[in-house]
């Protein structure tokens, strides 16, 4: 008898509990509702109101957890404002620009700015041309990096250096001498151009 009254009552606990629940999120997605449908405010008319001052952000995800659900809808409603590059202003840049203009184009990072990216294999071209031209000597990347920057203005990665000259030393272009860090031309396959 008492396990049945026992039993009837974890029952209505557990329906009270489950319409609390139901009632709850009901009401948060109608306000949800709400929110998505105003209209999103001029950028203006938030300067305007006061500022509250708010409590300082938590780490982890207590922070992402305790904003509210609302105010990440309106985040996400709003649309996506393009990014303003940092840097020279505008009369710098104009300043600038007829300097830039008598200079033809290097390779690299300008070009990369301008939308043109490098052609496949130019890395392991540059570094094969820059050995050749030491031949015999042998060079480190250092040096190697260092003559690519002078003679073609561009700014080369060691990582970048070590894949041309595994990508050289695979065709037999370039040697690596005895246990150095050094490496020459060894003149196995031609630059490609």
């Amino acid at each position: 008898m008492a396990r049945t009254a026992i039993n009837q009552l974890e029952t209505q606990i557990e329906a009270i509990r489950r319409e609390a629940y139901a009632a709850g999120y009901a009401a948060a997605m109608q306000a949800v509702r709400e929110l998505a449908s105003k209209p999103a405010a001029a950028p203006g008319a938030a300067a305007a109101r006061p500022q509250r001052r708010q409590a300082p952000a938590r780490r982890g995800r207590v922070a992402r957890a305790a904003r509210p659900a609302a105010a990440a809808a309106a985040a996400a409603a709003q649309p996506a404002q393009p990014r303003q590059r940092r840097g020279r202003g505008a009369a710098a840049a104009k300043a600038a620009a007829p300097r830039a203009a008598g200079r033809p184009a290097r390779a690299g990072r300008a070009a990369r700015a301008g939308g043109q990216r490098p052609q496949r294999g130019t890395n392991a071209r540059f570094v094969e041309e820059v050995l050749q031209a030491n031949a015999p000597r042998a060079l480190r990347p250092a040096e190697i990096r260092t003559a690519i920057q002078r003679d073609k203005g561009v700014a080369m990665a060691f990582t970048s250096i070590r894949h041309a000259l595994g990508q050289l030393e695979a065709r037999k272009a370039v040697e690596q001498i005895a246990d150095s860090k050094t490496w020459r031309y060894s003149g196995g396959a031609p630059a490609s151009s």
